[in-house]
């Protein structure tokens, strides 16, 4: 729950300073104070999007015959989110007070600078992601691994067959949900 709420936060100051920039940089876009609003509705979007972009894909992947590249992987998410940014940004439009003109400088243009500013905060977050799963895992494993030196041995001398597996275990240095999370993929 934290972790959501800290990314949700960080995607929502995100989303007002790139809307904010597109209305400063864009004289055919007015965006204002309605920035507040629409981003509240991109954050929404991306968290709600993005794990759905990923799943789905990465199921389809597993399913065909050929493996798909990373960079297959993320093209193919850019456009399903450049696509959904659209949807949004016309919806936000049409919601809000934000006031566009032109068809193209105003419609089209504004999801690109978005999808740009997506791929941006989407390579920043895989790797604050990582990092702290990496962090988080150091951290258990200590934890964990202290709590089974402090455990007595088995009265045969040696560990037992489940003590040994589970401190083979520990030696990857994952978590149990970072192990969940493999075993899905």
């Amino acid at each position: 729950m934290k972790n959501w709420l800290i990314r949700a936060v960080s995607l929502y100051v995100f989303n007002v300073v790139v809307l904010f920039l597109i209305g400063l940089i864009m004289r055919s876009v007015s965006v204002g104070w309605h920035a507040l609003w629409a981003s509240i509705i991109l954050t929404l979007a991306t968290l709600a999007i993005k794990p759905a972009l990923l799943k789905g894909f990465r199921g389809s992947a597993a399913k065909s015959a050929g493996s798909r590249s990373k960079l297959a992987e993320k093209l193919v998410q850019y456009l399903l989110v450049f696509v959904v940014e659209l949807i949004v940004w016309v919806l936000t439009v049409v919601l809000s007070g934000v006031n566009v003109h032109g068809w193209f400088w105003g419609y089209v243009l504004p999801p690109l600078y978005l999808l740009i500013a997506w791929v941006i905060y989407d390579q920043i977050d895989d790797r604050m992601e990582a990092k702290t799963g990496e962090l988080m895992g150091s951290v258990a494993s200590k934890v964990k691994g202290r709590g089974a030196a402090a455990s007595a041995p088995s009265p045969s001398g040696g560990p037992s067959p489940a003590q040994a597996a589970g401190r083979a275990q520990l030696d990857d240095g994952l978590t149990p949900e970072q192990r969940r999370m493999l075993d899905e993929l």
